[in-house]
């Protein structure tokens, strides 16, 4: 074999080596498994307001502070609430992008005194909050209130979050209060605004701490509590409000209505 013909061979399983090389190096690559996506940690981390999205976008949980509160802003293709006063906490989404509930609250001095509160509340499917854990503390010059709860409520049948808005927006639209209100109640016997504590478990402005029970309207049906001189409370309410029956101290009594 001479020297060319040498040359030629030599180049040719260089080829072939290369090849067979490049073929099994990207067989293992394909075998490997795929690194994990990157980590990264951060001792101190500030932002102003930081969205938990899904890999499609979906904005999941929402935290932010008072300025950057969405009202008019759509979050999830929606407005959430263009009334809603703005605050710091946090907002959670269902996996359909609906509001499910969230965690707010505030406290700052003003001319009577100061205002504070916090509350944490779970939404219905498609509605307003069924369940809610609230604190406020108001002063009022000399007066100091604090009342806080756990509170469950009804919602209305029909209640949407999209039909809520339309007509928030048709009844600010109405400057006669009276019109207003006998629309708002049109709207309350069809099933479509409302809603009522029915269960409330805690403390109220007047410093009773108890439980206290509703009915569907929102009127008081009972009541168990300590009250501010320590003595217990067991009182009873028709549809009007009156006391029926009250037990106080030991002391079972009957109350007529007047």
């Amino acid at each position: 074999m001479n020297t060319q013909t040498q040359v030629k061979v030599f180049g040719l399983v260089s080829l072939v080596s290369l090849a067979l090389s490049a073929t099994l190096g990207a067989q293992q690559l394909l075998q490997q498994p795929a690194e994990p996506a990157t980590t990264a940690h951060f001792k101190t981390l500030s932002v102003e307001r930081l969205n938990v999205v899904e890999a499609d976008g979906t904005v999941k949980l929402l935290l932010t502070n008072t300025e950057r509160f969405p009202v008019t802003e759509e979050v999830n293709g929606r407005i959430l609430n263009e009334d809603r006063k703005k605050r710091a906490g946090m907002l959670f989404f269902n996996e359909e992008g609906m509001e499910a509930g969230g965690f707010i609250f505030d406290g700052s001095r003003n001319e009577q005194g100061h205002s504070a509160g916090m509350s944490l509340t779970f939404d219905k499917y498609d509605g307003d909050q069924v369940m809610q854990l609230l604190t406020v503390d108001e002063k009022r010059g000399e007066r100091r209130i604090v009342r806080s709860g756990l509170a469950f409520n009804d919602r209305p049948e029909l209640e949407t979050q999209q039909k809520v808005r339309e007509i928030q927006r048709e009844l600010a639209q109405i400057e006669d209060r009276q019109l207003r209100r006998q629309k708002y109640m049109e709207y309350q016997q069809q099933g479509y605004l409302g809603g009522a504590t029915r269960v409330l478990l805690g403390k109220t402005s007047q410093a009773n701490n108890g439980l206290f029970l509703f009915a569907s309207d929102g009127s008081p049906r009972a009541m168990f509590y300590v009250d501010e001189q320590d003595e217990v409370q067991l009182q009873f309410f028709n549809a009007a409000g009156e006391i029926t029956h009250s037990w106080t101290a030991g002391a079972a009594t009957e109350q007529a209505p007047q």
